[in-house]
C-alpha cells in the first residue's frame, strides 16, 4: 500500500512537472510567432501604431478592464460557493487527463471499517448539536458572567435548544395527571427567566416533591454553587421517590414507561449536577465517587457523556492510571470521538516525555518511541479539533462555554480548554511539546483539508453553527482557512492595472499615446535583438541579430 501510494503520488508530481512544462512551452511558441509575425510585418506594424489615436487606447483599456473585471468576479462568485478556482479547476480536471495525470488520492481513513463505504461516509450526519457535558450553572456562573461584564455569555439559540432539551427529558404524556408537572410543562417554555422561576414556585405550591420545580431554581435562581447544591439535594430526595413508584408500575402501560424514562432522566441529571457541585465546591474525591456510582448504575447512558465529567475530576486528582483506565474503555473505534477523549490521550502521552523534550536534541538524534507516539497523539488530536491548541497555546482568548457544542467545531475546543487548560499546565513541558508539533498536522492531512486523514472528513457547517452558538463577542475560529487562490489575486491585479491606464489614457490621451507606441516599439526590438547571433532569413536582404531561442531553429 505504501509504495502504491508513493507511486500516485510520484505519478501526480510528475503530472504536475508535465502541466506547468506545457503551459510553459505554449507561452514560449504563442510568444515566438507572434514576435515572428511582428517581425515579417514591422513596416506595416509601424504605420499602423503611428495612426492610432487616443480614443483607441481609450476604448481599449476600458474593454479589457470591462472583462478582466467580469473574470475577476466570476472568480470571486466560484471560489466562495465552491471553494475553489474556477480556472484552476478546469485547468486540473481536463487538462491534466489529457497529459495522463492522475490526482493524488487520500488514504483511507483509519477510524473506518472495513465495511463502510463513501455513501455511508457522506451520510453521516456533520452538524449535530450535542449537551455540554461540564455546562455551567446559568443562576450561579453565567449570570453572574453578565453581571460583572454586562454581556450576554449565552445566545439565544443556544438557550432555545436547552429548552428543548429540558422538555425532552423532564416531561412526558403523563403529566396531564399531575397539576404540579403541567405547570413545569409550561414554565420549560417559558422564554423569560423570571416566569420560569415563578412558575416552579406555583409547581412547588401545588406539590412539595415536584423534582423538576427544584432542578429549575438550582440551575436559574441559585446564585452560587452552595445554593444549587442545596436545591439539587432536595430534587434528589423528590425524585428518587417518584423513580421508586414509577419503576413499581412501570410495566402496567406504555404511558407509565414513559413516566419512568421520564423519572429516570430527571434522576441522573440531579446526580450528575451534585457530583459537578462537589467537584466545584472542591470535593473531588466524593464527586469521582458519584460518577462512577451513577455509571454503574445506569449503564446505557453513556449518551449523556458522564465519562468526560469523570475524565476531568480525576485530572484534577492527577489520577493518571485512572484516567488511563476511563481512556481504555472509551477512546474505542466504534465509539464516537470527542475534543476531550483525543487531547486527553495526547497529555498522558506528552506526560511521559514533555519534561525532557528539546527539539534540537530531537532533530539530532531523531525521535524515540514514546516520543513518536506522543507527537502521533498530539497529530491525532488535532485532526479531530484543529481550533483547541490556540487555546491551550493562550494565542486565543476564552470566553464562557456554551451550553451546547459542535463535535470538531470553535465552540468544543473552548468547551474543553475551559476546563483542561490547567490540567495542560500543570504537567511540564506539555504545552511546549503541543507547541513544537501541533502545526505538522495540517503537512500530513490530504488535499484539500476537508478531505481527512485518521477521521472522517472536517465538516464545512461548523463555522455557522458555531457562531450561533457562542456569542457575537468571540471571535469565532475558523478550519481550514480558505485562502484566495493565485488566479483571484491574478485577475483582480489585471483588473485594476487595466482600469488605471485606462483612467490615465482618459486624464492625458497624448502622453499615453505616446507612451504605448514607445512600448510597443521598443518591446519588440527587444525580443528581436536578444542575443547578437546573426541569422539571415529567406526574402530578406537585411541580416539581424537574433536569439538563440526556439525563434531561431524555427525561423531557420
Amino acid at each position: 500500500a505504501g509504495s502504491e501510494l508513493g507511486s500516485a503520488a510520484g505519478w501526480s508530481g510528475a503530472a504536475d512537472g508535465a502541466l506547468q512544462w506545457a503551459v510553459h512551452t505554449g507561452a514560449v511558441l504563442t510568444a515566438v510567432l507572434l514576435v515572428k509575425s511582428c517581425f515579417f510585418c514591422l513596416p506595416t506594424v509601424t504605420v499602423f501604431l503611428s495612426t492610432l489615436t487616443p480614443k483607441f487606447y481609450f476604448a481599449l483599456t476600458v474593454t479589457s478592464s470591462f472583462i478582466s473585471g467580469l473574470i475577476f468576479v466570476f472568480e470571486w462568485w466560484h471560489f466562495r460557493k465552491y471553494g475553489t478556482s474556477f480556472i484552476e479547476q478546469v485547468s486540473v480536471s481536463h487538462l491534466r487527463p489529457l497529459i495522463g495525470g492522475v490526482e493524488n488520492s487520500p488514504p483511507a481513513p483509519a477510524a473506518f471499517s472495513a465495511g463502510e463505504n463513501e455513501a455511508n461516509r457522506q451520510n453521516m450526519p456533520e452538524c449535530k448539536m450535542w449537551r455540554n457535558p461540564l455546562n455551567l450553572f446559568r443562576g450561579a456562573e453565567y449570570s453572574r458572567y453578565m453581571w460583572v461584564t454586562g454581556k450576554e455569555p449565552l445566545t439565544y439559540y443556544d438557550m432555545n435548544l436547552s429548552a428543548q432539551d429540558h422538555q425532552n427529558f423532564f416531561t412526558c404524556d403523563t403529566d396531564a395527571l399531575r397539576p404540579s408537572d403541567t405547570v413545569m410543562q409550561k414554565a420549560w417554555r417559558e422564554r423569560n427567566p423570571q416566569a420560569r422561576i415563578k412558575a416552579a414556585y406555583q409547581a412547588l405550591e401545588l406539590n412539595n416533591d415536584c423534582a423538576t420545580a427544584y432542578v429549575l431554581l438550582a440551575e436559574e435562581e441559585a446564585t452560587t454553587i452552595v445554593d444549587a447544591e442545596r436545591y439539587f439535594k432536595q430534587a434528589l430526595k423528590a425524585g428518587e421517590m417518584i423513580y421508586r413508584k414509577s419503576q413499581n408500575c412501570h410495566s402496567q402501560s406504555p404511558q407509565h414507561e414513559a413516566q419512568l424514562r421520564r423519572d429516570t432522566n430527571v434522576l441522573v441529571y440531579v446526580k450528575r449536577r451534585l457530583a459537578m457541585c462537589a467537584r466545584k465546591l472542591g470535593r473531588i474525591r466524593e464527586s469521582v465517587k458519584m460518577m462512577r456510582d451513577l455509571m454503574k448504575e445506569f449503564p446505557l447512558l453513556s449518551m449523556l457523556n458522564i465519562h468526560e465529567n469523570l475524565l476531568e475530576a480525576l485530572l484534577e486528582l492527577q489520577a493518571y492510571a485512572d484516567v488511563q483506565a476511563v481512556l481504555a474503555k472509551y477512546d474505542d473505534i466504534s465509539l464516537p470521538k470527542s475534543a476531550a477523549i483525543c487531547y486527553t490521550a495526547a497529555l498522558l502521552k506528552a506526560r511521559a516525555v514533555s519534561e525532557r523534550f528539546s527539539p534540537e536534541t530531537a532533530f539530532k538524534r531523531g525521535l524515540s518511541t514514546a516520543e513518536i507516539n506522543a507527537v502521533e497523539a498530539i497529530h491525532r488530536a488535532v485532526e479531530f479539533n484543529p481550533h483547541v491548541p490556540k487555546y491551550l497555546l493562550e494565542m486565543k482568548s476564552l470566553v464562557l462555554p456554551p451550553e451546547h457544542i459542535l463535535k470538531r467545531g470553535d465552540s468544543e475546543a473552548v468547551a474543553y480548554a475551559f476546563f483542561h487548560l490547567q490540567h495542560w499546565k500543570r504537567i511540564e513541558g506539555a504545552l511546549h511539546l503541543l507547541h513544537c508539533t501541533w502545526e505538522g498536522t495540517f503537512r500530513m492531512i490530504p488535499y484539500p483539508l476537508e478531505k481527512g486523514h485518521l477521521f472522517y472528513p472536517y465538516p464545512s457547517c461548523t463555522e455557522t453553527a458555531d457562531r450561533e452558538l457562542l456569542p457575537t463577542f468571540h471571535e469565532v475560529s475558523v478550519y481550514p482557512q480558505k485562502e484566495l487562490p493565485f488566479f483571484i489575486h491574478f485577475t483582480a491585479g489585471l483588473c485594476s492595472f487595466s482600469a488605471m491606464l485606462a483612467l490615465l489614457t482618459h486624464q492625458f490621451p497624448e502622453l499615453m499615446v505616446v507612451f504605448a507606441k514607445a512600448v510597443s516599439m521598443v518591446s519588440v526590438i527587444s525580443i528581436l535583438t536578444m542575443f547578437p547571433t546573426p541569422l539571415s532569413f529567406k526574402n530578406q536582404r537585411h541580416c539581424f541579430p537574433y536569439s538563440r531561442c526556439l525563434l531561431c531553429f524555427i525561423t531557420v
